[in-house]
């Protein structure tokens, strides 16, 4: 599988800084600028599959918000799909500006565990994950509908060992069963604990942070990953300080070293949400130029 004909093409992993902006028409659209932002510094900085920047509110509230069944942080109900697509229209923005968009959804096991069950209708965050999966597949379709290259599904609490890991694959399947676009799942974190349940996780690409947990590529090395491609971070979103072009192109030597080129996409380790926009820009930037020259050699 390929998702563009070059190799080592680059994309964003979550959510951008939010650049907020000013006067009448913020009344109407808060946010409205900062998904503008977002996306006019992706493709700014060279990345080659972009999303609409994720900056319409925290990676459990922005989901959780919008799904009858929950109120604030409280599951009050039974969880159902909403009655129009959540995320649906700031793609739609994205795609008006760049042909290649990756839809991104919070995982419904990290959303379950984001969550306090405040209802007789789930006797465990499993349950509520299962449900939470089926509001997702229909948010899935609307993105796959309006014509993404890929779905991404973030699924951070995989690693943490607070999750049942054979009900959050069968959460993942739920969603990815129903998809004829591309599927990626990522796990940020430590994988050594959790690697060989994350692996039967049917999804297309795999997607994990190496620049700021370098032991993830040997453990990754080891394993078979049945021919799926691979995200490899090489930009670590927790650290504010901007790494060199040569630092970036040296953990991408190392990824091309260690795996077929042609199965590789270059992105952050996570999303840059919690740096300045100036960083972050800058860190995109850098991991673009680095790809590039990466690529020529290649």
């Amino acid at each position: 599988m390929t998702l563009m004909r070059k190799l080592l093409p680059t994309t964003v992993v979550g959510s951008y800084p939010v650049v907020r902006g000013k006067g009448l028409r913020t009344l109407l659209d808060p946010l409205g600028h900062a998904v503008e932002m977002a996306i006019a510094d992706q493709l700014q900085a060279g990345i080659d599959i972009i999303s609409d920047g994720q900056v319409r509110g925290d990676m459990i509230g922005m989901i959780a918000g919008s799904l009858p069944g929950i109120k604030h942080r409280d599951v009050t109900g039974t969880v159902r799909a909403p009655t129009k697509p959540i995320t649906l229209a700031d793609t739609r923005y994205a795609l008006s500006r760049h042909p290649k968009v990756k839809g991104i959804l919070t995982g419904p096991s990290t959303l379950a565990h984001g969550l306090r069950i405040a209802t007789p209708a789930y006797r465990n965050k499993a349950e509520v994950a299962l449900d939470i999966a089926q509001a997702l597949a229909v948010e899935a379709r609307a993105l796959e509908d309006a014509g993404v290259t890929v779905i991404q599904i973030d699924e951070p609490i995989l690693s943490t060992g607070a999750v049942d890991l054979h009900a959050a694959q069968h959460a993942v399947h739920t969603i990815t069963s129903l998809l004829r676009v591309p599927t990626c799942l990522h796990v940020c974190g430590d994988l050594s604990a959790v690697i060989d349940d994350i692996l039967r996780i049917r999804v297309n690409i795999l997607d994990f942070e190496f620049a700021n947990n370098p032991a993830n590529r040997d453990l990754i090395c080891r394993k078979d990953l049945g021919g799926r491609m691979l995200g490899y971070g090489v930009v670590d979103s927790s650290d504010p300080a901007v790494e060199s072009v040569e630092v970036i192109e040296g953990r991408i030597r190392q990824a091309v070293d260690s795996f077929d080129p042609a199965t590789l996409l270059i992105d952050p380790d996570c999303g840059l949400r919690m740096l300045t926009r100036e960083a972050a820009f800058e860190k995109l930037r850098n991991m673009a130029t680095a790809a590039a020259r990466v690529r020529t050699g290649l």
